[in-house]
Formats: C-alpha cells, structure tokens, sequence
C-alpha cells in the first residue's frame, strides 16, 4: 500500500512531483500495489487504512523535506512533520501493533551543533580536524538535539524523532529512527530547495545556472543509494527494536562538497557548470554532515554499502540524461 498525495509537487513544482513514480509502480504492479491517494494529517481517512490492512511493516518517508520552505508556511510543515507522525504511530498502535515502524528522519535534528566541531578549510571542501573524536568515522549519535539552530523544518523533525522514539520506548513496540544524510538515486527528483546532487546534475546537464549558498561551496555532505537505505531498513525489520535511533548515510564511504560534486559531474557529463554564488548560507545549514553509521554496523553486521559517490552520481547523470532527451 502508498499513501501520497503529492504534497511534494506543492512544496517545488511539477518537476518535483511523485507522480510518475507512482504510475511506475501501479503499471509494473498492477495486482499487488493499492495507492492512496491520502494526507497523512487527515486521521479518519489514515483509521480506515490502518482499519483494514494488517500490515507488517511501515515506512514512514513522508514529510515537508526543505528547511527553506518550512519557514514559509511553518504550520504546514509541523502538521505534516509532527502530527503526521504521530497520527500515523497512533493507528499502528491501535490496529498492527506487532508491525515494524520505521521512520525516516534526518540529520537536521542536531541543528546547527555540527557547525561547532573544529573544522579546516581546504582547497574544495571543508574537513574536521583530523584529532577530532568524529574524524574517522564522522558524527555519532552522541551528539546534542538540544540549544542549537535547527530551523522550523528540524524541529518539527525532532518532534516526530522523540514521539517515534517514545512509542517504541513507553508502548514497547518496534519502531527505528534513521538520521539521514543525504538519502539519493537516480530516481531522485531533485529540486532547488531538495536533493542537491540530482538538481545540481539536472542543472548541468540541461545548461541552468546553479545557485551555490556559501561557505564557498565547499561544505559536505554524505550520500546514501536509495539501494542501500532499503538494504538498512530490510535488516532492522528482520530483527526489530524497541525506539531505537541510528545515524545512516553514506558516512566515510560516500561523501562529496558541492565543488567536488560540480568538477564530477562535470568530468562524467562533459558539460560545463553554470555556477552563481550566494554568500549568505542557509540558515541552520551544515559546513560539513558526515554521519557515522558504526553503531547501526554494530547491530547489523552484514549490512555492507553497495554504492559510493562516484557510482551514485554516473547513475544520476545517466537517468537525467536519458529523461532529457525523451524530454
């Protein structure tokens, strides 16, 4: 079963919208694949759902994904972020308490705190300072939620994090949490505002200029397949926990600043960047986001990744450039 509305299309145009993917999945399983057309904010429509399925699993990827456009309509982004959520938590209770919960979080729950950590510039990217407990694996989740810039989009993102956390931990019921990193593939409709690889390889290969928002474009982010995500998700499902939280990305493995993502997409393309520069950063934005996935490798051994940045970003440019010539 899909529940989606589409909100995405609100949230940054038709090219953003979820409705191929859709038409993707109703044509390739037309006897096994109900979509419901359905806003998660909307209780009674999400009983009826939840009313007559028992389902074993859940993965909630829903949300307002864009800290810019959170600041816009904040109410729209702590209905569907937060209450969402918990409507969505609260009818898993009710009717398929022995399912799994999984739910897609983010990274920008530890607001701007990463902006703290002793970082050094270098030539296309910034980096920590190699004597740094998070130098060699990045971020854990150690890290504090509390006293920093989150943006409204990363506080409502902690309140839907803590109340999935709680019905695990108060209710016993087996939901996770997956901080993520950049969370890509080339089905990725990327858009200014979300998903920078694939909008900045969209912009380079259709010849749009491309807005860099400071730090010189060197800040960094790490970048997980959508493979290798639901590879995560399929094994915390096999062997569930109670509110557990796990910083998932691409971590060491798989990470890019956006002039190293510029010069490869670049090389793999053979077209020329249309670059402007913005010196004001975003606000809340993170200098450098690598996220240290040991703990979740420490519950699930035999996760390995199956992609790394260069894999990601020739798949990337490949999808957009076939889709750019049926365009």
């Amino acid at each position: 079963m899909g529940i989606d509305n589409n909100m995405r299309q609100y949230f940054f145009g038709y090219e953003a919208s979820t409705s191929g993917e859709k038409g993707l999945l109703e044509k390739e399983f037309p006897d096994n694949y109900i979509h419901y057309n359905t806003d998660i904010r909307n209780y009674e429509h999400i009983k009826k759902i939840f009313n007559k399925y028992n389902f074993d699993l859940i993965i909630h990827t829903a949300a307002q994904p864009s800290h810019d456009w959170a600041a816009r309509e904040p109410i729209t982004d702590f209905t569907i972020n937060a209450n969402g959520t918990l409507i969505l938590l609260e009818n898993y209770r009710k009717y398929c308490p022995n399912a799994v919960f999984i739910f897609t979080s983010t990274n920008k729950v530890y607001g701007d705190t990463p902006n703290l950590l002793p970082l050094i510039e270098l030539e296309k990217r910034y980096e920590i300072d190699p004597t740094h407990k998070f130098a060699a694996r990045g971020i854990d989740e150690s890290m504090s939620i509390d006293n920093s810039k989150h943006s409204l989009f990363g506080a409502s993102k902690v309140a839907a994090d803590l109340v999935v956390q709680e019905y695990g931990k108060y209710y016993g019921l087996k939901t996770g949490v997956f901080r993520g990193g950049c969370l890509t593939g080339p089905a990725h409709a990327g858009a200014e505002l979300h998903g920078f690889l694939s909008y900045l390889a969209k912009c380079i290969i259709i010849g749009k200029e491309y807005t860099i928002f400071g730090y010189k474009g060197k800040q960094v982010r790490d970048n997980i397949h959508s493979y290798d995500l639901i590879s995560a998700f399929e094994k915390f499902y096999h062997n569930p926990k109670c509110g557990e939280v796990y910083n998932i990305g691409g971590s060491r493995h798989s990470n890019i600043s956006i002039l190293e993502a510029v010069d490869k997409i670049e090389e793999i393309t053979g077209e020329k960047a249309v670059i402007r520069y913005e010196s004001k950063n975003r606000e809340g934005d993170h200098i450098w986001y690598i996220s240290d996935v040991t703990k979740f490798k420490s519950h699930y051994p035999d996760w390995e990744y199956r992609y790394n940045s260069d894999m990601i970003l020739k798949e990337i440019c490949v999808a957009l450039t076939l889709k750019n010539k049926k365009a």
